[in-house]
């Protein structure tokens, strides 16, 4: 089966996973996690791409980058990918491929579900079982969006701005997005658009993108085509 081809819009967030083969472990070490950052912020400048948000778990890697060139966010994943790989195989003499295939990703809506993504991404190591509350991870930019920790890697995008005046009532306002758990529903909403490599979105936003790229950009409804009866 065909991979579907990516959605790649100028200036609209995407949510970007990248899991290890077989989801085994890419990250072994505190070194590791600060590697694949110092290089995360050396390639986005390198293509002018704005990470929003992010957090580096076991196994696997989420994102929430922009690009006035979208199609930069790929170049920077490719070669972000290729020097981790050189690094992680030199460091541990291991051989082969450490990054499950391609990675996965959807254009996020931001004015519905960017700042729902960016809890979703940072929320991962409590639905994990790992943290009882994202601050008491380290490898996210949670402190940086919540708390104001130095962090040159974020670029805060113009909805998260809008939180408040200043930094300290934005960080205020955002730490409030954080005191209930998202929606099951909107988990489920979010995993389903980045793994199909689908829309995130609103209908009218959808449509849009159907009509401007004449293709479907989000899942099918499931189940066989009602067939009409004809009476005649």
């Amino acid at each position: 089966m065909p991979r579907r081809p990516r959605i790649i819009l100028p200036n609209v967030p995407q949510h970007i996973i990248q899991r290890g083969n077989n989801r085994t472990v890419c990250f072994y070490a505190d070194e590791d996690y600060t590697k694949y950052l110092e290089w995360l912020k050396e390639y986005a400048d390198q293509t002018n791409c704005q990470i929003h948000a992010y957090v580096l778990m076991t196994n696997h890697v989420h994102l929430l980058a922009s690009a006035d060139k979208p199609e930069m966010i790929g170049t920077m994943m490719k070669a972000l990918g290729q020097r981790y790989v050189q690094y992680i195989n030199r460091t541990y003499k291991r051989s082969g491929t450490l990054w499950e295939g391609r990675y996965k990703s959807c254009p996020t809506q931001a004015e519905t579900y960017l700042l729902s993504c960016q809890r979703y991404i940072e929320l991962n190591p409590v639905r994990a079982n790992m943290v009882q509350h994202p601050a008491d991870y380290q490898w996210s930019s949670y402190r940086t969006n919540a708390q104001g920790e130095l962090n040159n890697l974020i670029s805060p995008h113009e909805l998260y701005k809008r939180l408040g005046l200043d930094d300290t009532n934005r960080q205020s306002a955002y730490r409030e997005l954080f005191r209930y758990q998202l929606e099951p529903k909107l988990v489920d909403e979010i995993r389903q658009a980045t793994n199909g490599n689908y829309v995130l979105g609103n209908t009218d936003f959808v449509q849009q993108i159907e009509r401007a790229l004449d293709r479907r950009v989000s899942p099918g409804k499931a189940g066989r085509p009602k067939v009409e009866s004809v009476i005649g």
